[in-house]
């Protein structure tokens, strides 16, 4: 019951009656990883589709120096994988958990007839899909054309889009802990440099920086980003 509880509060799910969630449970089995755990390489990639039903991951590749990338980074509620031609973009990438995780893994056979028996569902998985898509495209856009400001303050707003924020004066303060080390992993920089640039971003007002955390003037973000995240 549990499980079902929690997946009921999936976006992807809203279109399920109970009797199907009760169907959807069934088709799960849970791991627990704990925190830094990869939980994929590219060399070790299982065909599958998961769910996070707690805590947060990041997506990352190696540069040709061996330095990391952040893709994305998913809490729960999120989903990731590939499975019979439906892919997430998560083959050939390494996922690490940033937190203590529950993932739940889909029965492959009945996840298939279940998208069959219900076509609203596969329409907001297709979705899902559609936004992860554009979200990576407009990502490497700012990754070729910007500066490492814009850069930064591109994965700043668009974190505090995906995992919501906590209003401080005229500041919104994201909901997830955040190193240096993991902010340049996003922009594809070296931590020193991030760090002087996090300064700067600081001392111009456009962002407020504490211990593990990052707070955006309020002001930078989008009405979209606003709207959505208040809901």
């Amino acid at each position: 019951m549990d499980k079902l509880l929690y997946l009921s509060q999936f976006n992807l799910m809203s279109s399920l009656s109970e009797a199907d969630l009760i169907e959807m449970d069934s088709m799960t089995s849970i791991t627990t990883m704990p925190k830094n755990t990869l939980i994929q390489t590219p060399d070790t990639y299982a065909e599958g589709f998961y769910f996070i039903k707690k805590g947060t991951i990041r997506l990352y590749t190696l540069t040709e120096e061996g330095r990391q990338f952040t893709l994305d980074i998913l809490k729960e509620g999120n989903v990731f994988g590939e499975m019979n031609g439906i892919s997430l973009g998560t083959r050939s990438v390494f996922i690490e958990t940033m937190e203590e995780c529950d993932i739940c893994l889909m029965n492959r056979q009945r996840f298939e007839q279940f998208l069959i028996e219900h076509p609203k569902f596969m329409m907001n998985l297709m979705k899902v899909i559609s936004e992860r898509i554009k979200g990576m495209s407009e990502l490497t856009q700012k990754l070729a054309l910007g500066n490492l400001h814009d850069k930064i303050m591109h994965n700043l707003t668009r974190l505090a889009d995906q995992m919501g924020w906590v209003e401080e004066d005229d500041f919104c303060r994201i909901n997830l802990a955040l190193t240096h080390q993991e902010i340049a992993w996003m922009a594809g920089a070296t931590r020193e440099s991030v760090s002087v640039t996090l300064q700067d971003l600081a001392r111009i007002g456009r962002i407020r920086t504490g211990f593990k955390s990052v707070a955006v003037r309020r002001n930078e973000l989008s009405t979209s980003f606003r709207i959505h995240t208040q809901l």
